[in-house]
C-alpha cells in the first residue's frame, strides 16, 4: 500500500509506459461541481486581469507546493514558439497521438487525419460512417480509435510503396453483441452504456482497455475483440487511463480520485485488484500521464491544479509530491516527454513544465493562441526533423477547430549568452 503523506521517500524512476484524449457531452466529463465548458470564454485570458491574479492565489487546496528558488528561475532561459496553425473545419478536435513520423488527429467528423512530420503535411486520412474521435491510440503498426457510438475501431499501418491502412475490426463486434442479447447474457459486459472517454494499450498481452462515464473500465482482448472483465472502476464518471509496463492501471475519475490497479490475470475474470485510491483535494481528475524517466504520475484537475506523486520503491507504491499551480480552469490533458509536462486546459492556453532533478517544477511557457478550451495535446524530444535534448515539439487540439504546433526550447543562462522568449500564434 502507498504511503500519501510521506514526502521523504525517494522517486524510484522505474515507470514504463505501456503503449501512453460531438459537443461537449463528450469533452471527458462534467462535473456538476464546477460550471460546464460551455460557458468558457474562447478567448484566452488577459494575464493583467485582476481576477486572474486572485484566481492564482485563492484556488483551494491544502497540498504542499513547491516553491522555485529566484535562483532556480534564472538560471533557465526558455524559447517558445509556434511553427504551424491549421483549420480544417473538422469542427472541435478531441483527440489526438503521435507515432514515429505521424500524427493523428479525430474531432468531431467521421475523419482521422493523417499529418507527416517533420513538413506537417497532411499524407492521408481514415474514414468511417460514424464519428466523432474521442480517444485515439497507437502501438506499433495499429490504430485504434474510440468513437462516440461506444465502439472502438481498428487499423493496421501498412507501407505498400506509399502508407496505407487497412481497416482490421470493431470492438466491441455487433454480431457477437446480437448473439449474446438473444441468449440472455449479461448485455453490460459487452458494451459501454456510456460514451467511451480513454484508452490505454498493453500489446504484450493483448488487451486494450477502455474508460467511459458509465464509472466502468472494460478490459478487451484484441485477438477475438472480447470483452473478459468490466471493473467497476469509481464511483464518478472515468475520465482518463493509463497502463504500465508492470502491470499498473491507472484511472482518474470525476470522484476526486486516482485509482491505481493491479493485473493477476491467473484470478480469472476478475483479474484487476485495487492497489491503492490517492485523493486529488476533493476536485474531479480529467487527465493522467506518466512520466517514464523520474517516475511520477501527474493528475490534472478541474479546479486548475496538477497534483503529482511520486513513486517509491515497490510497485504501486506512490507518495503525494505537491501540485503545479497555473491554469484558471480546468485542466484537460497533460503529456509528459523526458523531463517535460505539458498541460492543456479550458482557459484555452497550454503550460509547458521542466522538472528538476530535485524533484522541483517550473513553467517555461504559456502557449497562447486558442481560442477555445484545450482538449488535447501531445509531444515529443527535439524539433521537427531533428533530435535534441534541450527542447520539445508539441501539438494542441482545440474546441475552436485548429491543431497547432509548438517548439520549446528550455537551456540553463549560465550556458548561454542571451535569450529572449518569444511566443507567436496566428490569428484566426
Amino acid at each position: 500500500m502507498a504511503s500519501l503523506d510521506s514526502s521523504n521517500s525517494p522517486p524510484n524512476p522505474s515507470f514504463a509506459i505501456r503503449g501512453t484524449a460531438t459537443q461537449n457531452k463528450f469533452l471527458r466529463s462534467i462535473s456538476t461541481k464546477e460550471p460546464s465548458f460551455s460557458h468558457f470564454p474562447y478567448t484566452p485570458p488577459r494575464l493583467s486581469s485582476p481576477s486572474l491574479s486572485q484566481s492564482l492565489h485563492t484556488s483551494p487546496i491544502s497540498s504542499p507546493l513547491h516553491p522555485l528558488s529566484p535562483s532556480k528561475l534564472n538560471d533557465l532561459s526558455s524559447t517558445y514558439r509556434c511553427v504551424s496553425s491549421v483549420l480544417k473545419k473538422d469542427g472541435q478536435i478531441l483527440s489526438i497521438a503521435v507515432s514515429n513520423s505521424l500524427v493523428y488527429t479525430g474531432s468531431d467528423a467521421n475523419v482521422i487525419r493523417i499529418w507527416k512530420l517533420p513538413d506537417f503535411s497532411e499524407c492521408g486520412q481514415l474514414k468511417t460512417k460514424a464519428s466523432t474521435v474521442i480517444a485515439l491510440k497507437v502501438s506499433n503498426d495499429r490504430v485504434y480509435a474510440a468513437y462516440g457510438d461506444g465502439k472502438i475501431r481498428v487499423w493496421r499501418k501498412t507501407w505498400d510503396g506509399s502508407l496505407k491502412h487497412i481497416r482490421l475490426a470493431t470492438i466491441p463486434k455487433s454480431g457477437s453483441y446480437v448473439r449474446s442479447y438473444i441468449g440472455g447474457k449479461d448485455k453490460m459486459q459487452m458494451k459501454h452504456t456510456g460514451p467511451i472517454t480513454s484508452l490505454a494499450m498493453n500489446a504484450s498481452d493483448d488487451i486494450i482497455y477502455s474508460a467511459s462515464l458509465d464509472r466502468t473500465v472494460k478490459v478487451w482482448r484484441i485477438s477475438d475483440q472480447k470483452c473478459i472483465e468490466t471493473i467497476q472502476a469509481h464511483s464518478g464518471a472515468v475520465n482518463d487511463i493509463i497502463v504500465t509496463d508492470d502491470g499498473l492501471l491507472f484511472t482518474a475519475s470525476d470522484d476526486a480520485t486516482v485509482k491505481v490497479w493491479r493485473c493477476n490475470f491467473f484470478r480469472g475474470n476478475q483479474s484487476h485488484s485495487l492497489t491503492v485510491t490517492l485523493p486529488a483535494k476533493s476536485s474531479p481528475v480529467k487527465t493522467l500521464t506518466l512520466n517514464q524517466e523520474g517516475g511520477v504520475l501527474y493528475g490534472g484537475c478541474t479546479d486548475g491544479y496538477i497534483h503529482y506523486w511520486f513513486k517509491g520503491w515497490y510497485s504501486g507504491q506512490l507518495q503525494y509530491g505537491g501540485a503545479l499551480q497555473g491554469h484558471t480552469h480546468a485542466v484537460m490533458c497533460l503529456v509528459s516527454v523526458s523531463n517535460y509536462v505539458v498541460s492543456g486546459s479550458a482557459d484555452s492556453t497550454s503550460r509547458v513544465w521542466v522538472r528538476e532533478q530535485d524533484g522541483h517544477h517550473t513553467c517555461l511557457a504559456v502557449l497562447v493562441g486558442h481560442r477555445g478550451p484545450i482538449r488535447c495535446v501531445t509531444a515529443f524530444s527535439g524539433s521537427l526533423g531533428e533530435e535534441s535534448e534541450d527542447g520539445c515539439t508539441i501539438c494542441t487540439g482545440s474546441l475552436d477547430g485548429v491543431l497547432k504546433v509548438w517548439h520549446v526550447t528550455c537551456k540553463n543562462k549560465s550556458s548561454q549568452s542571451s535569450a529572449q522568449n518569444v511566443c507567436e500564434y496566428f490569428e484566426l
